[in-house]
């Protein structure tokens, strides 16, 4: 299972409650654990990349910091290194799925930025990974058809959004928290996004303990798989569902997580489906747990895929 990383994914961004770090933590771990069989530093996402997803004003502004409320409108603090950064975890996520399709799984060690819009970025997301890679993909003929299986704790609304000019592109957000206009919402029994053509919407209720999220990810992916009838699976697994998680309502345990994951891995197996897999959230205090959910995503990767 092929795996990338670069140091250049992390920039200097002082405090700040999204830790870019955990990139380089979780490959250490991954090393330490002998579970990193094949790490790859990618090529950074070039202009002509992005610019199948997003706006030349908005490219512009992540390259130069100008306009700078543009350039930091996923909440970052713009400085080159960023500009940098955003480029090789873009990167990264172009590679793995080219890897997935040549050897049925891989996996980028970073985010698929899935709050980015085609015009500005949001929750921490600049560029929107999993729309870039999918339309790489695509432009070299090697896919028509691609499902991202979304489950991080909130709502993918940036990739939903590039969902509507693309229908080969397909969107599975299983969520706690409903995300929208660059904020999150805690209770999605008050408010959560609609389904739309190939952008679809399951919520999991505040309190839902491991077996109840559980049971709605198996209930959602099977239906999803249906209708999209996929190519490749690009897979979001979020760190923060997880209980300890500041921003989760949730009850679930790292044990679930790693269910989850063999969950998703298992169902791409049994359809013959490539799947490439990135990370996503993970906000607890305590960053050794959100590297230990990140490390149990590649660890259900091997269990059922092999080395």
């Amino acid at each position: 299972m092929q795996l990338f990383h670069s140091p250049r994914y992390t920039a200097d961004i002082g405090k700040h409650v999204m830790p870019m770090r955990k990139f380089d933590l979780v490959r250490d771990e991954l090393e330490r654990q002998g579970l990193a069989v094949a790490i790859r530093e990618p090529e950074p996402a070039t202009d002509e990349e992005l610019l199948r997803v997003h706006t030349p004003e908005y490219v512009a502004a992540v390259a130069t910091g100008e306009p700078r409320a543009l350039a930091e409108s996923q909440k970052f603090p713009w400085s080159p290194l960023l500009a940098l950064a955003v480029r090789y975890t873009n990167g990264g996520t172009i590679h793995a799925l080219s890897a997935a399709l040549d050897h049925g799984v891989a996996g980028n060690i970073a985010s698929g930025f899935h709050h980015a819009h085609a015009d500005h970025g949001e929750g921490f997301c600049t560029f929107n990974g999993l729309a870039v890679a999918y339309e790489h993909a695509r432009h070299l003929g090697r896919i028509a058809r691609c499902l991202v299986v979304d489950l991080d704790l909130h709502y993918g609304n940036g990739t939903a959004s590039l969902c509507a000019a693309r229908p080969g592109f397909f969107n599975l957000s299983v969520y706690g928290n409903y995300y929208k206009e660059n904020r999150a919402h805690r209770d999605v029994e008050l408010e959560r996004a609609p389904d739309t053509e190939n952008a679809w919407s399951v919520t999991v209720p505040n309190g839902a303990n491991g077996a109840q999220y559980l049971d709605i990810v198996e209930r959602a992916l099977g239906p999803s798989f249906e209708r999209a009838r996929p190519d490749v699976v690009l897979y979001q697994a979020g760190a923060d569902p997880y209980r300890e998680d500041p921003y989760s309502p949730l009850d679930v345990g790292l044990e679930d997580l790693y269910a989850r994951d063999r969950m998703v891995f298992d169902a791409c197996r049994r359809a013959g489906v490539p799947v490439a897999w990135v990370l996503a959230g993970g906000y607890t205090e305590d960053i050794s747990k959100v590297v230990a959910v990140h490390v149990g995503t590649a660890r259900a990767a091997l269990d059922v895929f092999g080395r």
